[in-house]
């Protein structure tokens, strides 16, 4: 398998997965802020664009539509329509290993932007952030039941996991530091998307102990921490199988990737909250490091990755 593939594949997963979460989180904060005026809408654009690692604006305030057009509909770099468009751009670099319905999926998400921006600003935000959650759903069905299970489809799901893990730590990191029962909480589950399964998980109670352990250690959740962690370990356990993967672990990231879950796997729930902010941002830096690794060892270190297929036997 090329190395140009490979990276594209892998930044396909990454682009589509950020575009989600930031439609999800902006959603929920979007609707926050239009429907309780009690909240100071110039703060909490700014603690939101933290959140997403964006600059804010200098010398302006910033109301939900100046929020909505920075985050959402410019073409900056970190906003919704720039990671559509660079995931367009990926998925026309690697097309001769996408199926079809990738392509068409992803470039018809790309040409409805003009006309889904034009809607959003007659009926609301709302629209645009439904359109892109629709489609990246859409999108993450289509990859599931169309491309077989090989390499390609787990650089794929690597790069989404390793997003994944990124978006709802920046998530949490936001409301550390806020009351156990601070309706915060509620907020972070929304943008999650964890909020109906949290409370049938939980019978209704809320709490940051337990917002926090669900979103962190749950097993089943898909877009959990430690669940995300694990699928991406499992898809470079598949990538490096070869002779010298009998003992130990020899690549960084399936090493980095399996002592950030393992040090999940093993604390006490009681723990969690303990130095919340220190845990967080190691997993932070292990995303980041992760990225590193993997783009050393598969996408500018070699020229040519062998095409490994462990499910069919010939």
């Amino acid at each position: 398998m090329l190395a140009r593939n490979a990276e594209s594949l892998y930044w396909i997963g990454r682009y589509v997965e950020r575009a989600d979460d930031t439609a999800r989180i902006l959603d929920v904060s979007v609707h926050q802020l239009l429907e309780d005026a009690t909240v100071d809408a110039d703060t909490a654009s700014r603690r939101l664009l933290s959140v997403l690692g964006i600059t804010p604006p200098d010398g302006s305030e910033l109301d939900v539509w100046g929020l909505t057009e920075l985050v959402a509909m410019s073409p900056e770099t970190g906003s919704i329509v720039s990671s559509i468009a660079s995931a367009r751009e990926n998925t026309r670099v690697a097309r001769e290993v996408v199926s079809s319905e990738l392509w068409q999926c992803i470039n018809a998400m790309w040409n409805a932007v003009p006309e889904r921006q034009r809607a959003a600003r007659r009926v609301g935000p709302h629209e645009f952030f439904t359109f892109v959650e629709d489609r990246a759903a859409m999108f993450a069905g289509l990859a599931d039941s169309t491309m077989s299970r090989d390499d390609g489809w787990r650089f794929l799901v690597l790069g989404r996991s390793v997003e994944r893990v990124d978006m709802l730590v920046r998530l949490l990191m936001s409301r550390v530091g806020d009351r156990p029962t601070s309706p915060g909480w509620v907020t972070v589950l929304r943008s999650a998307g964890a909020h109906d399964t949290y409370l049938r998980t939980y019978r209704g109670a809320l709490d940051a102990s337990r917002v926090v352990q669900f979103l962190l250690l749950d097993r089943l959740f898909p877009r959990s921490v430690f669940h995300a962690l694990q699928q991406a370990e499992s898809c470079l356990e598949d990538l490096d199988r070869g002779p010298s993967a009998r003992i130990g672990t020899g690549a960084e990231a399936s090493r980095l990737l399996g002592k950030a879950r393992s040090d999940l796997e093993f604390l006490q729930p009681a723990e969690l909250l303990d130095n919340l902010t220190g845990r967080l941002q190691a997993l932070q830096g292990t995303v980041r490091d992760v990225g590193e690794a993997v783009s050393r060892q598969y996408f500018h270190a070699v020229p040519w990755i062998e095409w490994n297929n462990t499910e069919v036997n010939l």
